[in-house]
């Protein structure tokens, strides 16, 4: 049995994973779903100072308070970075880290600089107006491959900004996160802004595999999702 810790991504909250937990929680693991500062049910502790690294130390301070060994530590799209960071300073607490179409950041990388620069653009745009200079307003659910009334009216109203500092602060590696195994795992059927990730994932040696939904595979494919997770845990676990 394992533990999986699943991180979300911009403007969600750990809720976002509840169609996907059955099927993990079913096939006997256990499952924790924070929600990082400033987002969802804790938007109210969101300010300019909420950076990757606040939400690196959520992470390390759940896995140190539940005293998680051998968890599955899984990020979705800007989640990438929490997990790399997270990796780095508990090593000894994971048995694998997985990237949910998400970035695969080094020493140094800011989550801005590794979007696509059309992408990056635009983001710099939206915080500079509508974002109040700190802030990036939640971006088109239908250009992340959202589609499903039911999806939209489920996700629309539980979406919040997300802090602007989490995408401009770097990544702080001292090397820790090379020693836990990884997996990239690329949504395909949108614009594949992770793309170049899933590659990157690939050079390095990593597994990668790809599920036929929009970027949020959990809402639009949790089933498949789930069955992703649990496979790669399994071969992970196997080659140990």
């Amino acid at each position: 049995m394992s533990t999986f810790v699943l991180l979300h991504g911009a403007w969600h909250g750990g809720w976002v994973w509840r169609r996907v937990e059955p099927y993990l929680r079913e096939a006997g693991h256990d499952v924790l779903t924070p929600t990082l500062t400033g987002l969802s049910e804790r938007a109210h502790l969101l300010s300019p100072a909420v950076g990757l690294d606040t939400h690196i130390q959520d992470v390390v301070a759940l896995l140190d308070a539940e005293d998680c060994r051998d968890a599955v530590l899984v990020g979705h799209s800007y989640a990438g970075q929490v997990v790399t960071g997270v990796a780095d300073r508990r090593p000894d607490r994971l048995a694998m880290r997985i990237y949910l179409d998400a970035f695969v950041g080094g020493d140094g990388d800011a989550a801005i600089d590794l979007l696509p620069e059309e992408v990056a653009v635009h983001y710099r745009e939206s915080v500079a107006t509508a974002g109040f200079g700190w802030l990036i307003p939640q971006r088109s659910l239908h250009v992340l491959g959202v589609t499903d009334d039911a999806d939209l009216s489920w996700l629309s109203p539980r979406l919040t900004p997300h802090p602007w500092r989490s995408y401009t602060q770097r990544l702080e590696l001292t090397g820790d996160h090379a020693d836990v195994p990884a997996h990239f795992v690329e949504c395909t059927d949108w614009m594949r802004a992770f793309a170049a990730h899933a590659a990157r994932a690939e050079a390095t040696g990593w597994p990668v595999s790809t599920i036929p939904t929009g970027h949020e595979a959990m809402v639009t494919a949790p089933e498949a999702l789930a069955k992703s997770l649990l496979s790669a845990a399994m071969a992970t676990a196997a080659a140990a």
